[in-house]
């Protein structure tokens, strides 16, 4: 999987833009508030139509413009098809092979990418919403309904708390409504749950023995998934929804006195463990960071797994980041197999064979010089 060309209007501070890339790595070069984020971050929409880096959708448009476009080409399966993404200040729109879908999540999963940048080190040390997004955007560009469930899931959870803090400020009134909310809540966080389990089984079975053979067999990573509500990995569907139900029911007084959902999918975390020791509060930087990196790569061979093809990997300012060890392990990993855009200020002092092959595109104020 590759994208073969790349163009953007009014995104960001490209007023025109069409690039063509080499389906190994390619290397964008310039200084800090030039541009380079900007691309790796249109590649980003392009795959999950939503930025990793705001919530409001009419930032990524030029202040002066109707809307902003990102078009690929993108070989997947040995077929080449295109992909579109438009956002407007009415809303985004998604193309498919020219088709516009009727729902964001029946395009997502169509490219697949894997984004490492500076802030995802903080994924082990960071705030339990860091994780809960890393793992929610995984899980849904292997499985694109899990999605829909996700939406839904906050959707009606929105609604549940403002249920609930009506019904603070007007105690002895009917909830009737509210027990109606809580079951609907409950058919999506049991999916939702479930299919974090699910995931979570298969990023160990990649993540631990990455993380043995960068730290040279000296630690054992594991990864437990930490649960607001008492479920586990070995309950299913329905065992899962009778737990949930159980919960609900005991701490619906607790959440009107409080005017707020106290548990579910939004409130879990994922807690990482190295030598038996939770990393989060007892491991050294370079473990939290060869964490980070173990749980990217893992991502990497997850997707090939269940896709059947590399995605794209997107390192956006952070090789410098990384020490040597790090770094030659990670670019050695994905060398010859992964479409790789790495963002810099510059390559000195980052030596590795990978990169002597690599396409340069150096950028300046929003325009972009291509060497050859």
């Amino acid at each position: 999987m590759y994208i073969h060309e790349l163009s953007l209007r009014s995104f960001r501070n490209y007023d025109e833009l069409s690039l063509t890339f080499d389906h190994k790595i390619n290397v964008i070069i310039g200084e800090n508030a030039q541009g380079k984020t900007n691309l790796m971050e249109a590649i980003y929409v392009l795959a999950f139509t939503r930025s990793h880096r705001t919530s409001r959708d009419k930032e990524l448009i030029q202040w002066d413009a109707e809307y902003g476009k990102i078009k690929g080409s993108i070989f997947k399966r040995n077929r080449r098809f295109p992909l579109e993404i438009i956002v407007s200040k009415k809303g985004k729109k998604a193309k498919l092979n020219h088709i516009e879908q009727k729902r964001l999540s029946d395009y997502i999963g169509a490219l697949n990418v894997v984004m490492f940048a500076p802030e995802d080190l903080n994924l082990v040390k960071g705030s339990p919403q860091v994780r809960r997004r890393f793992i929610d955007m995984e899980i849904g560009q292997i499985q694109p309904t899990y999605i829909y469930h996700l939406g839904q899931y906050q959707k009606i959870l929105r609604q549940r708390n403002h249920l609930l803090k009506d019904l603070q400020r007007k105690p002895g009134a009917d909830r009737t409504m509210l027990g109606v909310l809580t079951e609907q809540l409950i058919e999506h966080a049991t999916t939702i749950v479930e299919r974090r389990f699910k995931f979570l089984q298969l990023l160990r079975s990649w993540a631990t023995p990455i993380h043995e053979g960068i730290s040279r067999q000296l630690e054992k990573l594991e990864i437990a998934y930490d649960a607001s509500v008492r479920v586990s990995e070995d309950m299913n569907l329905e065992t899962i929804k009778d737990t949930f139900s159980e919960k609900f029911a005991e701490i619906e007084s607790k959440e009107v006195e409080r005017g707020t959902t106290l548990a579910g999918p939004h409130r879990d975390d994922l807690v990482f463990y190295v030598n038996g020791k939770d990393v989060q509060t007892y491991g050294s930087q370079g473990q939290q960071r060869t964490t980070a990196l173990s749980l990217k790569l893992a991502e990497i061979e997850l997707i090939h797994s269940e896709v059947g093809e590399y995605p794209i990997l997107l390192l956006d300012d952070v090789l410098s980041e990384l020490d040597d060890f790090r770094q030659s392990h990670l670019l050695h990993t994905i060398q010859g197999k992964v479409q790789t855009f790495v963002s810099t200020t510059s390559i000195d002092g980052i030596e590795h064979e990978a990169l002597e092959q690599a396409e340069i595109f150096r950028v300046k104020e929003g325009t972009i010089d291509v060497e050859k």
